[in-house]
């Protein structure tokens, strides 16, 4: 919802500060809150000790990509075009391939590393979802991504308001 006063802005239907805020407020989440929230998010769902330890190194990569991004987007410049389909953001990312990689690794990781078997089959989607995006486009990544995210998202509560009863014994795997 936050990026389609972005698009808004770009096209001349909002305010140029409406689509700024809307830039930095998107770029926000999208950049500096998801790479630490998705890894401590599946940290936390954990029952085990072990299993938490084996999650909280995607926490520090996710932290060190958001403050790596975030540090990027205050020295800017933060720009958005309109691309065909997407948004094309830029911050000015220099070593973008390594800390874009660090955001990866810290968001499908964490979830490939869960002792639970439905967060490891969301963590290969995305895993799919993100080569896929990135054969599609490198500029609108981010916008696409998490229009994925989105749509992703739900599917989980379908799956959580629809999806079968709590098993017994949910805890798929142990490490």
């Amino acid at each position: 919802m936050i990026e389609s006063l972005v698009w808004w802005q770009l096209r001349g239907d909002v305010p140029p500060e409406v689509g700024r805020a809307a830039t930095w407020l998107y770029l926000l989440i999208a950049l500096v809150v998801v790479p630490v929230l998705v890894p401590v998010a599946v940290m936390m769902l954990e029952p085990t000790r072990r299993r938490r330890l084996a999650i909280a190194p995607f926490v520090l990569l996710g932290t060190a990509a958001a403050v790596v991004l975030f540090v990027t987007m205050l020295h800017g410049p933060v720009t958005v075009r309109l691309g065909s389909y997407h948004l094309g953001y830029s911050i000015g990312l220099h070593y973008g391939v390594l800390v874009v990689g660090l955001y990866v690794l810290a968001t499908c990781g964490s979830l490939l590393m869960s002792g639970y078997r439905d967060i490891v089959i969301f963590g290969l989607a995305n895993v799919v979802a993100v080569i896929t995006l990135a054969r599609l486009t490198a500029d609108g990544f981010t916008s696409l991504w998490c229009f994925y995210a989105a749509l992703a998202c739900g599917a989980i509560c379908l799956h959580m308001r629809y999806g079968k009863p709590h098993r017994a014994h949910p805890y798929a795997f142990e490490l």
